[in-house]
């Protein structure tokens, strides 16, 4: 793969969580979790692995390119930019 064939075209946002949201790993159930207010979502697959590189720096496209570098082959052009949207859409990005 010579690079991301499909990035959102809001791929200059740079994803941070939200203030009141919680990105912990849960070691007793080897998991990630996003904690929030009155409520916990565990996630699922490598979700956190895409929530860690979402620290205000990295643009989607930047989040993108790193993600199909470690998972060659993998659909994360496809797929990241619409789980971050999803998670935008939630508030639990901004």
């Amino acid at each position: 793969m010579t690079g991301p064939r499909h990035v959102d075209a809001d791929s200059d946002w740079r994803p941070v969580l939200s203030r009141s949201v919680v990105l912990r790993h849960d070691r007793v159930r080897d998991t990630d979790l996003l904690v929030l207010p009155e409520r916990v979502v565990v996630l699922q697959g490598s979700a956190g692995s895409v929530l860690r590189l979402c620290d205000g720096a990295n643009d989607v496209g930047a989040i993108v390119a790193t993600l199909a570098a470690q998972h060659p082959g993998a659909p994360v052009a496809d797929e990241v930019p619409s789980f971050l949207g999803r998670l935008r859409a939630e508030g639990w990005l901004k």
